[in-house]
C-alpha cells in the first residue's frame, strides 16, 4: 500500500496525464451502510428485437435498413453532432472589441459513426469472448487507418496492419471529405450513462479540432519526455506493475489499474505494456490481448455488484492529423469510467464541492482495485440462466 497515513486522512492526488488535482477522504468510507441491497440482475433483453434500430435487418430512424450483418456494423450516425459540410464562419479576434474576446466561438466539421458490437441484441461486452470482440477491434483500426492525414507518420504502418486485418463488408466507411485532426473512439454503457439504445454498440466521433482531455494529456505527455526523456505512461506502468497496489489484471501487452489519480469510484486504466501510439501499431496477437483486457474490465464490473453495470470508455492515442513529435509522444490507453459506489443503484455524482472546488472520492484507487481483482471467474449471468 501507499503510505499508510494516506489510507486514514485526507490527501490530494495529482493526475499527471491532465495536470490536474482531486480530493481523497479515505475515511468517509467508514461511514455505516443502510442503502439498498440488491439481488443479482438477469439479463431479460432477447436476441433479437424486431424494434431496435440497430439490429440486423431492422429499419434505422430515418428509414435506412441494416444490412443482415454478423458481428459488426458500422455506419454514419443518423443524429450527427457534428457534420461534414455546414455554413462557414470565420470570427474576427480585436483586443479592443470585448466581445469578440470574451464571446468567442469556432467552427467544428467533423463526422460521427455508429458502431455495434455484434448482431446480437442481448450480448454486451461483458458477455462475448475476447474473440467475439477482435473484430470490433479490428473496425475501429480500420476506420482510424482510413482517416490519417495523407503526410501521418504512422501512415505505413497503417497500410501494413490494413493489409493483415479481414475486411468488413458491413459498414459505410469512407474516407473524410476533409482532413480531419482526431477520432473519440468512446462507449455509453446502460441508461445511468443516457445510452438511447441497448444494442452493444459504441459511437466513434471524427472532427476538426483536438478536444480537451486528449489535448491535455498531449501537453502534460510531451512535457514529460522533455523533462526525463522518457514517456509518461511507460514509466507508469512499470511502476504499478512494481507496486502492485492498484493492479487490477495483466496479460503479456496489457495492464488494467485503477489509477492513482482515479475520480470515479471504480475507474480503471488500461496500458499498452509497450509503446504503442495508435491502434495501428498493434499486431494480431496484441488486438487478441487488448481484446482480453476489454472483457476482463467488462466482466469484472457486471460481477462486482452483480448487475449489467453502466460505464463511459474512451480510447485515447495519436491523433489523425500531428507531427511526427506528437506521434511518438502518445501512448495507447483506454479510460473506463463508471458512476457506481457502493451497489448496482447507489451512484456517484460530481455535486457541491466537486463542482464549485475540485473534484473528490472517498474509496481509495487500492481498495477499489482489490475489489476488482476479487472479481474474476464466470460472468455471474450465466448460474443464473
Amino acid at each position: 500500500m501507499p503510505d499508510e497515513v494516506l489510507n486514514d486522512i485526507s490527501h490530494r492526488r495529482y493526475n499527471p496525464l491532465t495536470g490536474s488535482w482531486l480530493l481523497v477522504s479515505p475515511h468517509r468510507t467508514k461511514r455505516p451502510w443502510q442503502g439498498a441491497q440488491e439481488t443479482p440482475s438477469k439479463n431479460t433483453l432477447p436476441s433479437y428485437d424486431p424494434k431496435c434500430y440497430l439490429c440486423p435487418g431492422n429499419k434505422r430512424a430515418q428509414g435506412d435498413s441494416n444490412p443482415p450483418y454478423e458481428n459488426t456494423f458500422a455506419f454514419v450516425n443518423d443524429y450527427s453532432a457534428v457534420k461534414e459540410t455546414q455554413q462557414d464562419y470565420h470570427p474576427e479576434t480585436n483586443k479592443d472589441n470585448v466581445a469578440s474576446l470574451l464571446l468567442q466561438a469556432r467552427p467544428v466539421t467533423g463526422r460521427c459513426y455508429v458502431l455495434t458490437f455484434s448482431a446480437k441484441h442481448d450480448a454486451t461486452l461483458a458477455d462475448m469472448t475476447p474473440e467475439e470482440i477482435v473484430p470490433v477491434i479490428n473496425t475501429w483500426t480500420r476506420i482510424y487507418a482510413s482517416h490519417l492525414s495523407p503526410s501521418h507518420p504512422l501512415n505505413g504502418q497503417a497500410a501494413y496492419v490494413l493489409s493483415t486485418i479481414p475486411e468488413n463488408p458491413d459498414g459505410e466507411v469512407t474516407p473524410p471529405k476533409h482532413q480531419l485532426k482526431n477520432m473519440q473512439i468512446f462507449e455509453n454503457k446502460g441508461a445511468a450513462m443516457g445510452c438511447s439504445n441497448p444494442h452493444p454498440h459504441c459511437q466513434i466521433w471524427t472532427t476538426s479540432t483536438l478536444p480537451e482531455e486528449p489535448g491535455k494529456e498531449l501537453v502534460n505527455m510531451r512535457k514529460y519526455k522533455s523533462d526525463t526523456g522518457r514517456h509518461l505512461l511507460g514509466d507508469y506502468v512499470k511502476l504499478e506493475l512494481e507496486k502492485k497496489e492498484r493492479l487490477v489484471w495483466e496479460n503479456g501487452s496489457f495492464v488494467v489499474v485503477c489509477p492513482w489519480w482515479a475520480l470515479w469510484p471504480f475507474e480503471v486504466l488500461i496500458i499498452s505494456k509497450r509503446h504503442v501510439r495508435a491502434l495501428v501499431d498493434l499486431d494480431d496477437k496484441e488486438r487478441l490481448e487488448f481484446a482480453q483486457a476489454v472483457q476482463e474490465v467488462a466482466r469484472r464490473y457486471d460481477n462486482l455488484f452483480e448487475t449489467n453495470f453502466p460505464y463511459s470508455s474512451g480510447i485515447h492515442q495519436a491523433p489523425l492529423d500531428c507531427t511526427e513529435e506528437e506521434a511518438e509522444t502518445s501512448w495507447f490507453h483506454m479510460h473506463f469510467y463508471p458512476p457506481l459506489l457502493r451497489s448496482a443503484t447507489v451512484k456517484k455524482f460530481l455535486v457541491g464541492y466537486e463542482l464549485m472546488a475540485e473534484p473528490q472520492r472517498d474509496i481509495t484507487p487500492e481498495q477499489a482495485a482489490a475489489k476488482l481483482r476479487d472479481c474474476g471467474g464466470e460472468l455471474y449471468r450465466k448460474s443464473l440462466q
